[in-house]
Parts: structure tokens; sequence; C-alpha cells
């Protein structure tokens, strides 16, 4: 959408009525600001609250949410209207998503008790919302997933895993009849209440980790509000804080992080490993960009330690929607050949990762 209607638009059209105001709008962020009595644009918006708060309304009024999302991420990072977030009245004005949490986790020890209930109401309605879309789906999946994995031999008819049972007799295929004759049935486990799989979500809570943390923070809760599945939550710098006491409330979760700071891999994976009590039925993931501050071949051979013990390890380079991020790819070179590939992995792809390695087949890696 091209809009203005000063000489330095060079569209030779003139503006009115909403389009003004919407022209507007986009010049305070994009362009510098109102347009004066002469037609030209002027300044942005400066560092006035009562300001900003105006034009966070205006936005909303012009704009469908997405597109305000996008332009509150542009304005706190092209004006560093940061600081202005620690404002009640300022929070009341925004229009809340992922990003906008992360921005507020990065300032949870700056932000004042007064402006601390303001954002815990804004990040509980993101929470809420991801877990409406996200719950459902995942709980489907990972519960599918752990009744295939409680296999057995001796099967009832509507219990036996067809396409699992083929493939372990195709060396009795019969040509002239076209089938396969089952020397071994292979079924499905009955569902059962037990705790069958033990998970370990490791997440850096370095700052370009934003948005995977609030992501891996909802699943989390998701996963161990399910009885089968034992989890554990781990955030890491340069030191390691287990969460795992608030995964029943995963705001409490989000504000027990804090984001920034370095990156010690080789502690965290350290710490995880101290958790493991049945290698054989644990998963663990690394959600981080592996820019490794500590012992970088202590990291590889605690990773090799933990597969060699039958532990599926996996790696996310990211758990949000905007695709790979930057990363060391070193790092994820070398872990790949431990056999723990390395990817970014968006919200929706990830109940399908997880089932994957419950299962202990080869997880979905996404191309590209």
């Amino acid at each position: 959408m091209v809009l203005g209607g000063g000489e330095a638009d060079g569209t030779g059209c003139s503006l009115s009525g909403r389009d003004v105001g919407m022209d507007r709008t986009l010049a305070a962020l994009y362009g510098g600001g109102d347009t004066g009595r002469n037609g030209q644009r002027g300044a942005g918006l400066g560092g006035s609250a009562p300001q900003v708060a105006r034009w966070l309304g205006d936005i909303r009024e012009y704009f469908p949410s997405s597109v305000v999302q996008l332009m509150q991420r542009d304005a706190i990072d092209r004006l560093g209207l940061s600081s202005l977030l620690l404002e009640p009245e300022m929070l009341e004005s925004v229009e809340a998503d992922v990003h906008l949490v992360g921005t507020l986790l990065s300032l949870n020890k700056a932000m004042p008790e007064t402006t601390k209930e303001s954002a815990r109401v804004v990040v509980r309605k993101v929470v809420e919302d991801l877990e409406k879309r996200l719950a459902t789906k995942t709980r489907a999946t990972l519960t599918g997933a752990l009744d295939r994995s409680a296999r057995i031999n001796r099967p009832r008819h509507r219990d036996i895993d067809w396409d699992r049972t083929i493939r372990a007799n195709l060396k009795n295929y019969l040509p002239e009849y076209g089938t396969v004759v089952p020397e071994r049935l292979i079924g499905y486990g009955r569902a059962s209440q037990a705790v069958k799989k033990d998970v370990v979500l490791c997440i850096d809570q370095s700052g370009s980790m934003a948005a995977s943390v609030v992501y891996a923070s909802v699943f989390g809760a998701v996963l161990a509000s399910m009885r089968s599945i034992n989890t554990k939550l781990v955030v890491f710098d340069t030191a390691v804080v287990d969460l795992t006491e608030e995964l029943d409330d995963p705001v409490d979760v989000l504000f027990g992080t804090q984001l920034g700071g370095g990156t010690d891999i080789n502690r965290a994976l350290a710490y995880c490993q101290s958790l493991i009590t049945r290698p054989a039925e644990t998963v663990v993931v690394l959600i981080s960009d592996l820019y490794e501050g500590g012992i970088r071949n202590e990291m590889l051979k605690r990773v090799a330690a933990m597969k060699g013990a039958g532990v599926q390890f996996v790696a996310l380079l990211a758990l949000s929607d905007e695709g790979a991020p930057a990363y060391d790819r070193e790092h994820a070179a070398a872990l790949a050949a431990l056999g723990a590939p390395a990817f970014a992995c968006t919200p929706d792809l990830f109940p399908e990762v997880m089932a994957a390695a419950l299962e202990k087949r080869p997880v979905p890696v996404p191309e590209g």
C-alpha cells in the first residue's frame, strides 16, 4: 500500500479522511511522523508516553491485528520504546503477542512492582491463546505415540499395527498370490496411566531465544499435564535453573526466566544428565542457537554419552514461527555427526518431532 500526498511522496495524490490518519500512523514509525500544514512529514513518535499511547490506539483502528503486532515490534526495535513498556498504562494499550512477551520478560528485572501485575495479565493472555491453539494437537499426537511405543507381539485383531507388521514380514511375500504371510504380528500397547517416558526440556534463555522460551514454556506445561510423561524443564544461560516445580503455570515459568546474558550449554547438559534415571525411556530436547560459551568438547561428549546410554536427544535451534535463526553451524554439524540433527522447529511441527522421539524413530527434519 502506498499512501501520501506531499511532494516528497511522489504520488501526486491528495489524501483525505481515513487515509490521512493511516498515513500519519505509518509516517510516525517509518517515515518521520506527523504531517504539517505544508503537507510535509515532520517528527516521529519521540519519547512521549501519551503520544505513543495514542499511536498504539490509532494503529489498532486502521490495521488488522497481525499488522498491529508487526508495527509494535518495529516500534520497539526502531525507536527504542522498551522503557515505555515499564508503564502500566502503556501495557494496557498494546496488542499482545509472543514477541511482546519476549520483550517484557527481558525487562522483568527492571520492571517496577506497579507494572508487574499488568505485565502478567498481558503474558497470561498470550499463554492462554497459545495453549488453546497447541494443547489439543500435542496431547493427541503424543498419546498416540506413547501407545504405539508400547508394542505387544500377540495382539488382538483390532490392536494390530499393520504397517509395522507388513514391514517385519516382507521376507514372506508370495508373488504368485501378491500378498505377505505374517509369521509375527506387531500390535499397539494398551493405554496405561503409568509413566512411560521421561522428557527433559533444556532451554537456552539468552536474549536471542525469547520466542523459543515462550513456546517451550507452554509446551512444557502441556507435557506436564500428561500423566504418562514425566516432564522436567531447565533453563540456562551461564547458570542453570530448574523450573519443573512451576510447570503447572507457564506464566510462573516465564517470569522465572531471565532473558539475556551468556551461554553455558555444557553446564546445562551436565545438570540434565543428573536427572536421567531411565536412559532408554528418556527424551532430552535442547533448545538453543548453540553459541557455546562453555567447554565445547565436553558438551559434545555429554551428548555422545547420553545417546550411547539410549537417550533420544533432539536439538532445536529455535522453537518459533520465524524459521532458522542465526546459529553456530559448526556445533550443529557436530551434533548431527553424533546422530542428533539440529534444526529450527515451528510450534505446529513440535508435536510430530516429540512423537518421533518418543517412538525412537527419525525425527521429521524440515527441508531447508
